[in-house]
């Protein structure tokens, strides 16, 4: 609470001393009641506020008005947010080599690594990427992201969308393998950029997430999709996916059976995309470095979000000019009934 005239209440200083001047001035009249007999004279403590109750309802209410006339207010701030997102086109490789499981060191033989991926505690590299994917969604409610399925060919599976729960059902429906064998680059980021470049949004991002090389001879090389990238102001990250331990499930005379995966994404490549639209290259080798990946990105990227300040003041000075009013009116009536005085 605060005053709009704080100076006014200055005048409760001469007014609280004419009280006191009043209160020890000696009354030449005598007050009675028009119910009891003279009976009690004198003049303590207590007969002087009695004698004086009027008058003090009087002073009550003058210093009701004075805080009245400083204009008693009660703030109520509000806060609107005001965010401006930033469109988004995550780029996710589903060749078949995403169904590799990426080892950590912690395993040291064969049959802690079965074990560990029946209990799905070991997942691959595609459930891995859509689940890190999903969190870094969630993270950024006033972004528009869509998505981009590739392999030998890319597959738009979802537009730049604010509805992330449809965009959750497009993701959830991706598998390796369930776009070709081969993995083209060059293709799913030009279509990106044909979803980015219409965009109204300041700032426009891509994510390339791939765990292999470039094998698809397309119209146009990788790099000549990231300067096309550059040429739409889209910022293009990369991320290679997988380690050297990296081990991928094939059907055997035994049954299944963990067989090395010699092929890795091209790391050279990789950095010269993002490099050419002014992004930055990360390497996810398992869950952790995915994770770890995932919130670089999302640091880097942050959404403006204005918070503008506005002040609802409550003027409280009506409730306090009633409430004088009704002192001005008591004392007035008690001055001429029950503490009339007379010569």
């Amino acid at each position: 609470m605060n005053f709009a005239y704080p100076w006014l209440l200055l005048l409760l200083i001469p007014l609280v001393g004419l009280l006191y001047h009043v209160m020890k001035r000696r009354n030449p009249t005598l007050i009675i009641s028009s119910t009891k007999p003279f009976s009690q004279s004198g003049h303590s403590r207590r007969s002087l506020l009695l004698s004086n109750f009027p008058v003090i309802i009087y002073f009550i209410a003058t210093a009701i008005l004075i805080l009245a006339a400083a204009r008693p207010q009660h703030g109520i701030d509000e806060f609107k947010q005001r965010a401006e997102g930033i469109d988004i086109m995550l780029i996710l490789d589903v060749s078949p080599s995403m169904q590799a499981f990426d080892i950590p060191e912690k395993y040291t033989s064969g049959k802690e690594v079965a074990e560990a991926i029946n209990s799905g505690k070991l997942k691959s590299r595609v459930d891995i990427a859509k689940e890190e994917i999903k969190k870094f969604i969630e993270t950024r409610p006033n972004d528009r992201i869509g998505l981009v399925a590739f392999a030998a060919l890319p597959y738009a599976a979802c537009p730049p969308t604010l509805d992330h729960s449809w965009l959750f059902a497009h993701l959830d429906r991706l598998d390796a393998g369930c776009l070709g064998d081969q993995t083209g680059i060059a293709s799913p980021i030009s279509s990106a950029v044909s979803r980015l470049k219409n965009c109204e949004s300041k700032r426009k991002v891509a994510v390339l997430f791939t765990d292999g090389r470039n094998n698809v001879n397309a119209q146009i090389t990788p790099i000549q999709a990231a300067k096309l990238a550059k040429t739409f102001d889209i910022t293009v990250y990369t991320v290679g996916i997988g380690s050297k331990n990296s081990f991928i499930i094939q059907e055997g005379f035994f049954g299944k059976q963990l067989v090395p995966l010699q092929d890795e994404f091209d790391e050279k490549l990789l950095k010269e995309i993002a490099e050419t639209t002014g992004g930055r290259y990360f390497t996810a080798a398992d869950k952790e470095g995915f994770r770890k990946t995932m919130e670089e990105i999302d640091k880097l990227e942050k959404t403006s979000v204005e918070q503008p300040r506005f002040v609802d003041y409550k003027e409280l000075a009506p409730p306090l000019i009633i409430t004088a009013l009704c002192l001005f009116l008591a004392g007035f009536i008690l001055s001429s009934t029950w503490f009339l005085k007379v010569p």
